[in-house]
């Protein structure tokens, strides 16, 4: 290598490290968030587990995500909904709509689906 592509290689470090610690890959359990929903409200989270009920109408969709420490809704604006059954992990904005003693109300607003 010459002595001019040492600066170039030492940027293209930077870039991809910078690029890559911003990524976002851990996965937040569903019961972490549940415990706490004020904590993780408009936060952006990542869950991932199994699809229960599903339902996709015109590319819209509704669909619940169970990861083994809970269950939560998933809504999407595009893509419809996964078929049940499906394993999905799941990028979007946390939504916590209230707490009443044990029970709370909360929703993920999709924002990217992947294979976990």
């Amino acid at each position: 290598m010459s002595n001019r592509s040492m600066p170039a290689l030492g940027v293209l470090i930077m870039l991809v490290a910078v690029g890559l610690g911003g990524c976002k890959t851990s996965v937040t359990p569903i019961k972490t968030l549940l415990d706490d929903p004020s904590r993780f409200d408009k936060q952006t989270v990542r869950i991932a587990g199994d699809v229960g009920e599903a339902i996709g109408v015109l590319g819209y969709g509704a669909y619940r995500v169970d990861d083994g420490t809970g269950r939560l809704l998933v809504v999407t604006k595009g893509g419809g909904a996964p078929r049940t059954g499906a394993r999905v992990g799941v990028e979007g904005v946390f939504r916590a709509a209230f707490t009443l003693g044990t029970e709370t109300a909360a929703v993920l607003e999709e924002s990217k689906r992947y294979t976990p």
